[in-house]
């Protein structure tokens, strides 16, 4: 017979003869979409689902190009879906007191959709790391809209951020520019894998940061994230690393269709 102390020291689910849930390995946002491309050029699949959850001919992009050198920022180009589609705005600062302020981030309160470009993420995070620009990118999601980025606009959108070294892209973990946008939780996204060779990167992040999903991305190809689901879009491939041995490899491959949970790190059927 259980004494009346022990009863009542023991947890409120297992006294009511109930289990507790399992505490979700990672998430996505609670709302809103992501869209998170691995950097090349951008398919046509990706293109057609950038529309559709951007507003379509309502939508209202603001582009973020400051993960670009200033060389590249002097020639760079907005994407093509985004200048044919309409008025949008372009967001760019270099001074982390500018991107702090409200009126800065003011373009971002009425945006339907944000790409984020390639170069340097820790570019990114340097400049809007814990400002009120990156509260906006949140707040949109919130609203419902769409982030994407490709390349450096990938990787800042994972809790973890890889490849953040100001040095060089060849470091992995780099302490001091390690956290990324977390629009993810308890993810690292790395990108160009396929035509850099980076397929089994991750795998030595994930055996340091074992409660970390490592995600990479091929060029031209992209994962849409709703809520919790990942869908595969594009003609090339994501490699999933969760710690596990695949078939010999750190990692394995989802392809077009796929589709992923990320509280229980499984491939499902359906899609987001």
């Amino acid at each position: 017979m259980i004494g009346r102390r022990a009863l009542l020291s023991m947890p409120l689910a297992l006294r009511a003869g109930t289990s507790v849930a399992a505490e979700p390995k990672s998430s996505g946002p609670a709302s809103g979409t992501l869209l998170i491309v691995g950097g090349g050029t951008t398919s046509s699949a990706v293109v057609a689902v950038a529309q559709r959850h951007s507003g379509g001919a309502s939508a209202r992009w603001v582009v973020i190009p400051s993960a670009q050198s200033d060389r590249k920022l002097a020639t760079s180009t907005v994407q093509q879906l985004i200048r044919e589609g309409g008025p949008y705005s372009i967001l760019h600062t270099e001074d982390r007191a500018t991107a702090d302020s409200d009126a800065f981030a003011a373009p971002l309160a009425s945006a339907t959709a944000v790409w984020i470009t390639g170069g340097r993420q820790w570019r990114l995070a340097d400049i809007y790391g814990g400002t009120r620009t990156e509260r906006a990118l949140h707040e949109l999601l919130v609203r419902g809209g769409l982030i994407a980025g490709s390349s450096a606009g990938a990787s800042i959108m994972g809790s973890y951020l890889v490849r953040g070294s100001p040095s060089g892209n060849t470091v992995l973990m780099s302490p001091g520019h390690e956290r990324g946008f977390g629009f993810l939780r308890n993810v690292a996204i790395d990108q160009h894998i396929v035509v850099r060779g980076r397929e089994s990167d991750l795998a030595r992040l994930v055996a340091v940061h074992p409660e970390i999903l490592g995600i990479g991305i091929d060029e031209g190809t992209a994962i849409l994230v709703r809520g919790n689901s990942i869908s595969v879009v594009g003609p090339s491939l994501v490699a999933i690393t969760d710690g596990a041995a695949h078939e010999g490899r750190s990692y394995y491959v989802l392809k077009q269709g796929a589709c992923f949970d990320l509280p229980t790190w499984s491939v499902r059927a359906g899609s987001p």
